[in-house]
């Protein structure tokens, strides 16, 4: 009898802890369960937190970005009006040199040669000595003659010739731009050559006055831009004339 309920007993409490051991592993996957979903959740939390931040980084650096590419578009803009102002500027500043005589040019026009005439002419006619030579007066008229005639640069034996040019007999020389030169005195004209041609050869034109003097001239009517005339070496100043207030 007392056997029989030691073994009631014993399976009795085998019974319960069997139960028991049942109870405690449920208890515990039932806690790995919610430690695992709760480090889920914290992981997803950390990882979301961190992707805003990140998202947000980059939306600032898209908007710096942005920003500067506008500055950079501003700044294209300006440096291209400026170079574009830069160049009108420099065609500009080109164009009034040419027109002061400031820059060597080249083109088509006309090279007058004048020399002394003969002095055997004066014999049985009624020529003087002094029709003979070529004078500061005579080189003036040419270059009047080719200014009215459109010709636009000039130069009298590679001096050029602008506005304020002098031409002045000294003796047996002439003085233009402060420098002595002598016979022959070779003329170029750059301009419409044809037009150049014609007016100096035109009858009773000063051209066939100084031949009819007995003066020595050549004109040579140049259609391609052969023609070279240095730039003017002087230096313009104002003396008199000042800036209107």
């Amino acid at each position: 009898m007392k056997n029989q309920n030691k073994i009631k007993i014993a399976l009795l409490l085998g019974i319960m802890c069997a139960f028991l051991t049942a109870g405690i592993f449920v208890q515990i996957k039932t806690v790995q369960s919610s430690t695992t979903t709760v480090g889920r959740t914290q992981a997803e939390n950390e990882l979301r937190d961190s992707v805003l931040r990140w998202k947000e980084k980059y939306e600032n650096a898209y908007g710096k970005l942005e920003k500067k590419e506008l500055e950079l578009e501003t700044l294209r803009e300006k440096a291209s009006n400026s170079d574009e102002s830069s160049n009108e500027l420099s065609n500009k500043l080109e164009m009034y040199n040419k027109l002061l005589g400031y820059t060597e040019v080249k083109g088509e026009g006309v090279i007058i040669t004048l020399k002394d005439g003969d002095t055997s002419l004066l014999k049985n006619s009624n020529l003087f000595a002094t029709d003979l030579i070529v004078h500061d007066g005579d080189l003036q008229q040419v270059v009047n003659a080719l200014k009215n005639a459109g010709a636009e640069a000039i130069s009298i034996n590679d001096e050029r010739i602008v506005n304020k040019t002098s031409i002045i007999c000294s003796g047996n020389v002439v003085t233009i731009n402060d420098k002595k030169v002598g016979a022959p005195f070779v003329i170029k004209a750059i301009g419409p050559s044809g037009l150049l041609y014609y007016s100096l050869k035109m009858p009773g034109g000063y051209i066939e006055t100084l031949e009819e003097y007995g003066v020595n001239v050549d004109v040579k009517q140049v259609e391609k831009e052969t023609i070279v005339i240095p730039k003017y070496e002087g230096v313009y100043k104002l003396e008199h004339a000042s800036n209107v207030e």
